[in-house]
């Protein structure tokens, strides 16, 4: 830009220059034009934007009132390239000039203006006093009050202005704002806030410098503008557009403004009238302004009462009811503005109550408690659940509070409170989709996928029972009395209206089973209330009236075990029920739990194999039961133990009755194990030889030389399951030329050889020894005498155990290999990985519900997709019961990890082959190493870890590489013709080896918080974790065999597309580079590596649009980076200056500014993403390749939250989360 251009340009210039735009804009958008002109006459606009007189030319067009909106637009773009690409060149003339175009624009705006054109100027007004505000232009609040003093357009533009400025400044990551610290925070905060409250509240503050006019501020001159447009009783467009606009800045500066400057103004008051207007618009946008009001943390005591005392009188609560009951909408013709503020003001009703519930005693005199509560109910009880759940998760924070709780206005409620929550329990993800049911509706409405569906759903039931336990926990007699009184009744009337129950045409979700499963849930949530009451208290009162609530709880239960049910899934629902009660409030009662053991050994159904589902229901039922009856042993062992020979003779006879394999049977053997082992009133010794009876026979099998020989080659293991002529079957019936395998028929030989393979499966010890194992080392704390007889019962075992249980793991992996296959031909390799591929239900993303799968999965039994499920299920049964069995014996400390020769032949069995399990299966077996890593004892990690962690690592990292790299091909020759499903579900199925993997990183790296949400807070510079080699993670870190794939897997997860995974190793990578900034040479060494490929790959995802939303994690590892290792290294300096067009001095002027902003990480990021503007990746949708969402049909933060699975970050306000950068403040305080 020339020094003075729109004086020295000469005429012609300045004619041919315009001429040639305003040409080349009619090229570009003149739909007659060729391709190849439209492509010339594009090159040549952004070419001119790098002209020096670009600037002018904009102002020429921009300012040109004759010239079309497109020509105008056009001008203020180029405009808008000079400042923010050009603006650190000029010279103070020059961006004065600048400067002063922007200002005769904005001045000329008027109402023959398109909006967006007008948009573009306030645009552009913010980026220029981002710039140059309080530094060098000193009058812009004088020029901003001027415009002000103007018509409506004009006061709409400073609106924009200063909304945009507030955002820019306080809340999203813009890096022009942030280069410039607190100063542009101060600068907002002293035109905002009057004179008279910034006096008050910051009397020391600095005044020298004055940059604003007047002393009324921003807040006072909205507050004013809002009650002159809501005064008159008609509420014209051009007033309604003013309201918008002004609540619009409302919301964005009302979340740091300073309490008292709210009051002062009556800010509050006239943004609560905007909801009395009739105008739907005003209403949803006062809403939304009162939501971020009272999302703020805390207010002290005088603002809560000036703040949010006002919405708690009578006429603030009647006025906030009366707008509910006003937006009511029909769920079959939902009116989506109505619905949306509904919405709304559910969830500012919850922002209020969660003030209120965290400081009740800050409750002014005057407010009306019973009608907040009573409003509170109201909206609980809306039948879209949407609308409810912040009210019901607010009741449980109310139900939290004891002043608030014992208020009569809470206890008139508490009816009303347990009935609805008790009708809300039902399982509304089993009820169909399409149906009459309005909580049905709105949730089809409001949720599109399931994943997401389920997690609200969850979220919701779980707030359900904890208002059930917490009201049984405050009134147990009455609340549990009224509550088993609403079960008898479902009960007694379950198969009313219902047809009678028929095997044949059994469903899991029917009608009855939804019902009393419904009422068990609110009894189990009342149950959880009623222990703690009677742990809680311990009076003569209290102790008897502990004695006559269990006593009628063990009569309603005997009665429940009386009642009779045909339906498995009942049957189950009874037995978990009674055994919840035995083991809870009736727990001291061990009389009880026998008739509740007995009744569990009892329960069976008759057999009906014409029904597959019933089938499988009947067998779920047996080893849910086989499951209880270890609970019940485990609790009530020394009970049990006196009458062990009843209690033998019983469970051997069921288990020889109802056992269908010898799986179930261990299970059955499983309980006597726990009994006498669990058991404490007879000598050790005696029980120590009983239990080695049982286990005699097991160990017996180990020992067997004809299983060592059979685990001893893959041929030897391929004969022993009945598999060694599998080869020859596939090829002479031709299965690799068989498209569909579901609808070809298993034949004889087929059918032979299944049956065989099951036969040699239940043969096998794996299963019951995991059943035995199991039970005697869960839950158990160390030194206790049962877990000391564990130790000494497998010390003398594990040596005969461990080799076999490797050698079943190795060899069932290598199934998955088909190179491992003897004498395999080409064209049966296919065959082999087709036979294991997982089929399995996903949800949100299969067709059809979970049952639908599994029933079509029965279906195909008999065929040769059924014969390749049976192969698939048996290896993963011999893979997962090894790695069961693995962390079983890990439960046993040093004696398992203190055997020396054991790491080595570990990682062979696990690793060697895992590249050929599916993601799917890596995943499993990633999460089964993860505890087995942790438990290791400090003394045994020298010599037990690194083995293992490498080859983990190293064989991770492999398959996660190449799985992605094969997705991202697929894509990108992705045909309309692929199948979207299945390329859905194997992305699906890598993000969660990918995220299995990445926590177990965080896991040994970040041990205190490996499951954080991906915002937490981490300091930089490794100062989180002490990397003393007395942790794992000091010991990881000093341990070069095992740091160095662990850190390759980390800089390769830094690219794979699932961005928690990623934000996580960000994350992960900030805690750790600190610990590499001394002499050795593995710090050396790593410094460098991370100073190279970490930052290389940083830029790289920077780069790509797929992580638009991650480029401040990105940004803020780069800077720890820098900030961490150029005061040792040149590396990251070099590593940047490789990139295209990248200058030294910008480079020098980034380090400069990243030391100065070693405290502020937002400062830090803005820094970074500055240097790097160039590089960073844009979304699809500002491509123009997607349109934007509509903002009607996105989601508030609250509302995603509820939709996510993990709430803990709910329960803690936000904590995660940034909010506005108060910097400035915080300065004036100080």
């Amino acid at each position: 830009m020339n020094e003075t251009p729109n004086r020295e340009q000469s005429e012609d210039d300045k004619s041919s220059h315009h001429g040639q735009i305003l040409q080349a804009l009619n090229a570009v958008h003149d739909p007659r034009s060729s391709n190849e002109l439209r492509y010339e006459a594009t090159q040549f606009l952004e070419h001119i934007r790098s002209d020096d007189n670009a600037p002018h030319q904009g102002f020429l067009l921009a300012s040109a009132k004759e010239q079309s909106p497109i020509v105008r637009h056009y001008g203020l773009s180029l405009l808008d390239y000079a400042i923010r690409h050009s603006w650190a060149d000029y010279t103070r003339e020059q961006s004065e000039a600048l400067r002063g175009w922007v200002l005769e624009l904005a001045q000329a705006c008027s109402e023959q203006d398109p909006s967006y054109l007008i948009n573009k100027v306030a645009e552009l007004w913010v980026e220029t006093a981002k710039r140059s505000w309080a530094v060098d232009w000193m009058d812009m609040d004088e020029l901003l009050v001027r415009l002000w003093n103007g018509g409506t357009v004009q006061k709409g533009l400073v609106l924009n202005i200063l909304e945009t400025l507030s955002d820019d400044i306080f809340t999203t990551e813009d890096s022009v704002a942030a280069l410039r610290g607190s100063d542009l925070n101060r600068a907002c905060i002293e035109i905002f806030i009057s004179a008279a409250v910034l006096s008050e509240q910051f009397p020391t503050r600095e005044t020298s410098i004055n940059i604003r006019h007047g002393s009324d501020g921003w807040l006072s001159r909205m507050s004013e503008t809002l009650y002159e447009c809501i005064s008159p009783s008609e509420l014209d467009k051009p007033r309604q557009t003013l309201i918008l606009k002004t609540l619009s800045t409302f919301k964005s500066i009302i979340g740091w403004a300073i309490p008292k400057a709210l009051v002062s103004t009556s800010a509050v008051d006239r943004i609560c009238a905007c909801m009395a207007v009739s105008d739907m618009a005003v209403q949803l946008a006062a809403i939304d302004t009162l939501y971020a009001l009272y999302n703020r943390s805390r207010f002290s005591e005088d603002d809560f009462r000036d703040i949010v005392g006002p919405m708690l009188r009578p006429d603030a609560i009647a006025l906030l009811r009366q707008l509910y009951e006003w937006l009511q909408v029909d769920p079959t013709d939902i009116d989506d503005g109505k619905y949306l503020t509904l919405k709304r003001v559910s969830e500012t009703v919850f922002n209020l109550g969660r003030l209120l519930g965290d400081r009740p005693s800050y409750l002014p005199e005057g407010s009306d408690l019973a009608g907040f509560i009573g409003l509170l109910m109201i909206v609980m009880k809306n039948d879209s659940l949407q609308v409810s759940i912040p009210a019901l998760h607010l009741w449980t924070k109310f139900l939290q509070s004891e002043m608030i709780s014992k208020s009569p206005a809470v206890q008139d409620f508490i009816g009303d409170l347990l009935e609805t929550c008790s009708h809300r329990l039902v399982r509304y993800e089993a009820l169909p989709l399409k149906t009459n049911n309005p909580s049905i509706i709105f949730l089809n409405e409001d949720i599109e996928t399931m994943p997401e569906r389920h997690a609200f759903l969850g979220n919701y039931a779980r707030f359900c029972n904890q208002v059930v336990e917490l009201v049984v926990q405050q009134q147990p007699i009455d609340a549990l009395y009224h509550i088993l009184g609403q079960a008898d009744q479902v009960l007694n009337h379950l198969y009313d209206a219902e047809p009678p129950f028929v095997p044949l045409a059994y469903s899991k979700n029917s009608v009855p089973w939804l019902k009393i499963d419904a009422q068990f849930t609110v009894i189990e949530a009342a149950l959880k209330g009623c222990l703690k009451w009677l742990t809680s208290t311990d009076t003569a009162i209290i102790r008897h009236e502990h004695e006559v609530m269990t006593s009628n709880l063990q009569v309603w239960c005997d009665r429940l075990l009386g009642l009779t049910f045909e339906d498995p899934l009942i049957k189950e629902r009874i037995i978990q029920l009674a055994v919840g009660f035995a083991v809870g409030p009736l727990k001291r009662d061990p009389q009880f739990a026998v008739r509740v053991f007995d009744h569990v050994l009892e329960t069976r159904c008759p057999i009906f194999p014409q029904s597959t589902v019933y089938s499988d229901a009947v067998r779920d039922l047996q080893v849910f039961a086989t499951y209880q009856l270890q609970r019940l042993a485990m609790r009530f062992a020394d009970h049990l133990v006196t009458i062990f020979d009843v209690v033998e003779r019983k469970v051997m006879a069921v288990s020889e009755d109802v056992a269908l394999d010898e799986q179930m049977k261990a299970r059955y053997t499983s309980v006597l194990f726990v009994v006498m082992h669990r058991a404490t009133q007879i000598d050790s010794s005696i029980r120590e030889a009983r239990l080695e009876q049982y286990l005699s026979t097991l160990i017996a099998q180990w020992q067997d030389d004809g299983l060592k020989r059979s685990l001893s080659s893959f041929h030897a293991f391929s004969r022993r399951l009945g598999l060694e002529n599998l080869q020859q079957y596939f090829l002479s019936r031709s299965i690799k030329d068989i498209t569909d395998w579901s609808t070809h028929p298993l034949d004889d030989e087929g059918k032979r050889l299944q049956a065989q393979m099951q036969t040699a499966l239940e043969s096998l010890p794996l299963r019951p020894t995991k059943h035995v194992m199991g039970v005697s080392v869960e839950k158990l704390e160390r030194d206790t005498e049962p877990y000391d007889m564990a130790y000494r019962l497998w010390q003398k075992y594990l040596p005969i155990l461990l080799p076999n249980v490797l050698a079943f793991i190795g060899q069932a992996q290598a199934f998955y290999d088909p190179d491992n296959w003897t004498g395999i031909t080409l064209e049966l390799k296919p065959v082999v990985r087709r036979i294991f591929t997982d089929r399995f239900w996903q949800v949100g993303i299969s067709q059809g519900t979970r049952d639908d799968f599994y029933a079509s999965i029965g279906g195909t039994r008999a065929t040769l997709e059924g014969f390749a499920s049976s192969i698939r299920a048996t290896m993963r049964m011999l893979r997962e019961s090894g790695y069961r069995l693995l962390y079983y014996m890990s439960q046993l400390g040093d004696l398992f990890y203190g055997l020396q020769e054991l790491p080595e032949p570990l990682a062979k069995a696990l690793f060697n082959d895992a590249c050929a399990l599916s993601p799917h299966q890596m995943a499993l077996m990633v999460d089964t190493m993860r505890p087995i890593i942790e438990n290791c004892p400090r003394e045994c990690r020298n010599h037990f870890l690194p083995p293992i962690l490498s080859a983990l690592f190293e064989q991770v990292d492999r398959k996660a590489s190449s799985e992605w790299e094969r997705i991202e091909r697929r894509k990108s020759a992705a045909t309309d013709d692929d199948d979207l499903a299945s390329e859905m579900k194997d992305e699906s199925v890598l993000r969660q080896l990918t995220l299995a993997s990445v926590m177990l990183v965080a896991g040994l790296l970040e041990p205190a918080k490996p499951s954080l949400p991906p915002d937490s807070k981490i300091k930089p510079n490794g100062a989180n974790h002490a990397s003393s080699s007395d942790s794992t993670r000091g010991f990881i870190l000093q341990t070069p065999q095992v740091l160095k794939p662990l850190i390759l897997f980390c800089t390769h997860a830094l690219g794979m597309r699932d961005t928690r995974a990623c934000s996580l190793i960000t994350r992960v990578f900030r805690a750790v580079i600190g610990d590499f900034s001394g002499d050795t040479p593995l710090e050396a060494d790593v410094r460098e590596f991370i100073s190279t490929e970490v930052l290389k790959a940083c830029i790289t995802s920077l780069n790509d649009p797929y992580f638009v939303d991650m480029q401040k994690d990105f940004a803020q590892l780069i800077a720890s980076i820098f900030i961490a290792y150029t005061p040792r290294t040149e590396t990251p300096k070099q590593i940047v200056l490789t990139l295209p067009g990248m200058a030294a001095e910008k480079v020098d002027r980034t380090m400069r500014h990243l030391q100065r902003a070693h405290a502020n990480p937002r400062q830090q990021r803005a820094i970074i993403l500055e240097l790097l503007q160039g590089f960073r990746g844009v979304a699809i949708h500002e491509q123009g390749k997607l349109p934007k969402p509509d903002p009607a049909k996105l989601r508030s933060a609250m509302q995603q939250k509820y939709m996510t699975a993990d709430m803990e970050g709910m329960e803690l306000k936000d904590k995660e989360e940034e909010g506005p950068d108060l910097g400035g403040v915080a300065e004036m305080l100080n």
